[in-house]
């Protein structure tokens, strides 16, 4: 791959554009079903584009005395994180010869990134309530971390014991995916609360929780900073489902994908509309002990081959 190659795969296709166009345009969805559930009308499909649009052209304001690289950087490594992972999914579940070893584990610090950059930003805002949204953050992802490794250590362990995404896909794609096992269905709800964490979406939006302390770590946030934030959660509103399907249900390669997609997310904006938010505490027991324990259960039927 050349460095042209390289950009434009990074910064176009299936890179940081693509994924944000589409990602922006799945949070319209979720907008428009959360208002009919309500029974409200809900935005038109360009309201997430004008609404990033609105942000551009607005001032970043910093806050007295804060570091702005370290308020930058908050932003800016999600981003980063997410344009790299979407080249790095579409290439391996379309030309499986581009994996290399490690490249799951390399997928699981990516997706560390917005979190922690969350993390950054938030203690880096010198406000009170930022610095509650950050540890609360960190506290949130300690609590679902556990659970998603062990389900990846399950999952390696269905693929025979290789730490390539694309060995992954290919071993599906000869003996039927994942899913289609008890271990895989015990995998795949663990999955989609993941998912549901990792989006910061109800019942886990407790980082932010706007009537408690005021969005948490973006309250000082506003102009590009603020959209960097909410374009990077749209990509990842994308890539979450593509990441399980493709460890789980056989990969994107087909045109069924989308269906798979369509209801991944359909569960995902299902969740968010019918459960109140969970206290921080709440959280690290649903994921240390429930879900923790539920995947340590399907590792050892995968063990079992079940």
């Amino acid at each position: 791959m050349n460095i042209l190659e390289f950009l434009f795969n990074y910064l176009v296709f299936p890179g940081f554009l693509f994924t944000a166009i589409i990602g922006m345009f799945l949070t319209w969805i979720d907008r428009k079903v959360t208002a009919r559930i309500q029974m409200r009308v809900g935005p038109p499909w360009y309201q997430p584009y004008a609404d990033f649009l609105k942000l551009l052209i607005k001032e970043t304001i910093i806050p007295e005395g804060t570091s702005s690289v370290l308020f930058y950087l908050g932003p800016l490594l999600g981003l980063i994180a997410m344009s790299l992972l979407a080249v790095m999914l579409f290439k391996m579940n379309f030309a499986p010869k581009t994996t290399f070893v490690g490249d799951l584990i390399v997928m699981i610090y990516l997706l560390a990134l917005p979190p922690i950059g969350v993390i950054i930003g938030g203690s880096a805002s010198r406000n009170p309530l930022a610095s509650v949204g950050a540890s609360r953050e960190m506290t949130q992802y300690f609590a679902y971390e556990l659970p998603f490794l062990i389900t990846l250590a399950g999952i390696v362990l269905k693929a025979g014991g290789t730490i390539k995404f694309g060995d992954i896909i290919q071993y599906q794609q000869m003996h039927g995916p994942f899913l289609y096992s008890i271990s895989g269905i015990i995998f795949g709800l663990i999955f989609l609360f993941v998912i549901q964490a990792k989006l910061g979406f109800v019942p886990f939006d407790i980082p932010e929780a706007e009537q408690e302390i005021m969005a948490g770590p973006y309250i000082e946030y506003s102009g590009v900073a603020l959209g960097l934030y909410k374009i990077t959660r749209a990509m990842m509103l994308f890539l979450l489902p593509l990441f399980m399907i493709s460890l789980l249900w056989g990969g994107i390669g087909d045109w069924w994908a989308i269906l798979k997609f369509l209801l991944i997310l359909g569960l995902v904006i299902l969740i968010k509309n019918t459960n109140p938010r969970l206290r921080i505490d709440q959280t690290l027991k649903f994921f240390w002990l429930f879900m923790g324990i539920l995947a340590i259960v399907g590792v050892v039927l995968a063990l079992k081959g079940f």
